[in-house]
């Protein structure tokens, strides 16, 4: 005996198993049993092919749309130069535009551990250039000899300097079709 729901959701009563499978296959469906552990047990008349292909495209659907944000490191020192600098940033601007994390960690090396606000003064500027596009999630925090703080990516601001990398691109394209044009305006007079 089980207790049967209809292919519509409406409750059909309690059943011998064999009528209920009779039911299913009479509808054109499957008899799926869905809480085992009741009395007595309760099956559904269903499609259990459609079932289980919903299910899967629900869970791929959940996947596709979770970005896990990671975790990137940049390291630097308390007297890195103005030209590595900025090339450990060009790595963070790319993790924040990916939708990363991004820490940023100044190391201190023997007697640097007395100029600490070097680093601070390093990340005060690894902030400043980053501008829009990171928000501080955490503030700059000594960790043993490492001075590090996190940055998360700002939405606002990336959508805006997308937006600003994109026009760049299309300008550069137009004039480099401009120059190309020019070019055969010249080789044209030339014959």
């Amino acid at each position: 005996m089980v207790r049967v729901i209809g292919s519509e959701g409406d409750q059909l009563g309690v059943l011998a198993t064999h009528d209920a499978i009779e039911r299913a296959q009479e509808e054109g469906f499957d008899l799926v049993e869905v809480a085992p552990g009741s009395d007595p047990p309760t099956c559904r008349i269903m499609d259990y092919g459609r079932y289980r292909y919903e299910q899967q495209k629900k869970k791929k659907a959940g996947k596709a749309k979770g970005h896990a944000a990671s975790l990137k490191e940049v390291k630097m020192r308390p007297r890195t130069d103005d030209h590595d600098l900025e090339t450990k940033l060009k790595n963070a601007r790319r993790f924040l535009m990916d939708g990363d994390k991004v820490k940023v960690t100044v190391m201190y090396r023997g007697r640097e551990m007395v100029h600490r606000q070097l680093g601070r003064a390093q990340l005060d500027r690894v902030v400043e250039m980053l501008g829009a596009i990171a928000a501080v999630e955490n503030p700059p925090r000594m960790e043993g000899r490492f001075l590090s703080m996190i940055l998360v990516p700002n939405k606002e601001g990336i959508a805006a300097e997308t937006k600003r990398l994109a026009e760049e691109a299309a300008a550069a394209e137009a004039a480099a079709q401009a120059a190309g044009d020019g070019e055969q305006q010249t080789e044209a007079a030339a014959e």
